[in-house]
C-alpha cells in the first residue's frame, strides 16, 4: 500500500486494501483505547487514595460530576402509579417540568432526589 499519510496515496488503492488500512487502525485504536481506560483506572484510584500524580507537562486530577436521579420505587411511593408511568424512566427534566406546572409536587420531589457522581480523570498542561 503506499504511504496512507497523503491524501491522495488512497485514491489508488484497491478496496481490499482501504479495508486493511481500516481495519488495522480500527484494531490499533481499540487496544489503546483498552488501555487507557486501565491506565485512568488505575491512577483514578491512586487519585483517590491521596497521591499526586503528574509528569513534567501534566498534573492529574479528578473532576467530580453529580447527576441528580429519581429512584424509581420511591418516585413511586410518592407520587403514585399514574406520575410514575407519565415520565416513564423518571427522565429528570420531565419530572421537573411537570413539578414546575404544578402537576408534581416540587418539594416532595427534591426530597426523593438522588445525586449520583461520577469521577472523571482530567489532566491540566503545566506549562502556558
Amino acid at each position: 500500500m503506499t504511504d496512507p499519510q497523503t491524501p491522495d496515496a488512497l485514491e489508488n488503492v484497491t478496496l481490499t486494501e482501504l479495508l486493511e488500512r481500516y481495519a488495522m487502525l480500527r484494531d490499533t485504536i481499540l487496544g489503546l483505547e483498552t488501555e487507557k481506560e486501565e491506565l485512568a483506572a488505575r491512577i483514578k484510584a491512586a487519585l483517590q487514595a491521596g497521591e499526586r500524580a503528574e509528569t513534567d507537562l501534566y498534573r492529574a486530577t479528578l473532576k467530580v460530576s453529580r447527576r441528580l436521579d429519581y429512584p424509581l420505587e420511591r418516585f413511586r411511593e410518592v407520587f403514585g402509579d399514574a406520575a410514575a408511568l407519565e415520565v416513564a424512566t423518571i427522565d429528570r427534566r420531565r419530572a421537573d417540568a411537570l413539578a414546575r406546572a404544578g402537576d408534581l409536587d416540587g418539594a416532595r420531589l427534591r426530597d426523593i432526589a438522588e445525586v449520583k457522581e461520577t469521577q472523571a480523570l482530567v489532566l491540566h498542561p503545566k506549562t502556558r
